[in-house]
């Protein structure tokens, strides 16, 4: 299961996830014609694959969305890729911006990580008494959960707080399943950079260059196969987080 997987990164995920012979449900928003392009993708491969459209800042779309990910097949990954990512100048905020930007970015994983763990126990599964892991969450944070970026406030604290939840539900849910976290660098911007802009950025980044999707799904990958890693959060950022 991999939420935001119109998105850039969700859909390179979803790919690379594909690529490692994983069947895939690929979650979506609004943007259906871009989760639809990355399932005909996958379904080339020969895996299979479903777009499924929810409202994450809907506790009822994401009981829904899960659901369906039952009836198509077992569930043992779970990647929370979507996020809102957008400018929130502290005079422009109101109560309703900022509870979505939380909504889909902290406690839709809540959410998503408590129906994964029910799918899992409907099939027998106790994270307690397991001898290894057989699941395994992975959610996307930002390196601006430490290094947080001006004017975007909400969305910083969403992805600190992303971190948190990481740390506690390793934890909680060991040693059956591991919960991780990849925090990329700039790989995706909500609006075009000047060039000004750019070179300040990447004059910030000892790698020298921005990141791409590619960048993130190996990252993603290693965490999956490695099972003595949990509750860690991966900078992939080129070192702009040193």
């Amino acid at each position: 299961m991999i939420t935001g997987a119109s998105g850039r990164l969700g859909g390179a995920i979803a790919l690379g996830l594909a690529a490692r012979g994983m069947d895939c449900v690929c979650h979506c928003h609004a943007n259906t014609s871009a989760a639809e392009a990355v399932v005909k993708r996958i379904q080339a491969t020969g895996r299979r694959a479903a777009a499924v459209r929810a409202d994450l800042a809907c506790a009822g779309d994401i009981e829904r969305l899960f659901e369906t990910a039952a009836a198509f097949g077992t569930v043992r990954v779970l990647i929370n890729s979507a996020a809102l990512f957008q400018r929130q100048p502290l005079a422009e905020m109101t109560a309703e911006t900022i509870s979505r930007t939380l909504a889909v970015n902290l406690t839709a994983p809540m959410l998503t990580s408590r129906h994964f763990v029910a799918l899992l126990k409907a099939d027998g599964l106790d994270c307690r008494t397991a001898a290894a892991p057989f699941a395994k969450i992975i959610n996307l944070a930002d390196v601006a959960a430490t290094k947080p970026w001006a004017e975007y406030a909400a969305y910083c604290a969403s992805k600190a707080g992303l971190v948190g939840l990481t740390q506690a539900l390793a934890k909680e849910l060991a040693p059956g399943i591991t919960v991780n976290a990849v925090a990329p660098g700039i790989v995706t911007w909500p609006e075009p950079m000047t060039p000004t802009e750019e070179q300040k950025q990447l004059a910030r980044i000892p790698a020298g260059r921005f990141g791409q999707p590619e960048d993130i799904a190996k990252s993603v990958a290693f965490l999956l196969d490695n099972d003595y890693i949990t509750g860690h959060t991966l900078p992939i950022d080129g070192g702009r987080s040193l």
